[in-house]
C-alpha cells in the first residue's frame, strides 16, 4: 500500500498513475467485503468481524461504520459485495449541444474573452476554456481564437 501511496504523490498529474490507484483500493476493500460476507455466514457479531479486520489489514481495514453497514446489507440478503452503480448529474456544459453553440459565437465575433463567450453561453469560464482548447481545438492567437492547426491558407 505505500508503494502505491507513493505514486500517488509522484504521479498525480498523470490520469494513469490515478486510476491504477482507484483500482488497488477497490479490490482492497472487495476483498475486505468478502471477508464480511465470510463472517456473517459462519455467524460472527459485526464488532467481532471489526476486530478480526483490524488484526487482518491493521491500518488499512475498513471503517468501522462501513464495516457494520456492510454487515447490516448481508444480514438484511443482500449477496454482491460491489458498490452500487452510482447516479450522478450528466454534464450539460460539454454536450454536443453547448460545443456547437460555442462554435457559433466564436466566428460573429473572434475577439472575444473566455469570460464573454462563457457569460453568452451561459456555462462556467472553466467549461468554455475546456470547450475551445480540448473539443473545438482553439486557441488564442494575437486576441483571437484561431483553430489549432494553422496552414498557409
Amino acid at each position: 500500500m505505500a508503494v502505491f501511496a507513493q505514486l500517488a504523490v509522484v504521479g498525480r498529474r498523470n490520469n494513469m498513475c490515478v486510476y491504477v490507484i482507484a483500482i488497488f483500493t477497490m479490490c482492497e476493500s472487495i476483498k475486505q467485503r468478502i471477508c464480511i460476507k465470510f463472517c456473517f455466514k459462519i455467524g460472527k457479531t459485526a464488532t467481532e468481524t471489526y476486530q478480526l479486520l483490524q488484526q487482518a489489514y491493521g491500518k488499512d481495514a475498513m471503517g468501522r461504520t462501513q464495516v457494520f453497514d456492510w454487515f447490516r446489507r448481508f444480514k438484511e440478503g443482500r449477496t454482491s459485495v460491489e458498490s452500487d452503480p452510482r447516479l450522478g448529474r450528466a454534464s450539460t456544459s460539454r454536450s454536443e449541444e453547448m460545443i456547437a453553440k460555442v462554435r457559433t459565437v466564436i466566428p460573429n465575433n473572434r475577439r472575444l474573452t473566455v469570460r464573454e463567450i462563457a457569460d453568452d453561453c451561459g456555462i462556467s469560464v472553466g467549461s468554455c476554456d475546456a470547450n475551445l482548447t480540448d473539443d473545438l481545438h482553439m486557441k488564442r492567437v494575437c486576441v483571437r481564437f484561431v483553430p489549432r492547426l494553422l496552414t498557409d491558407d
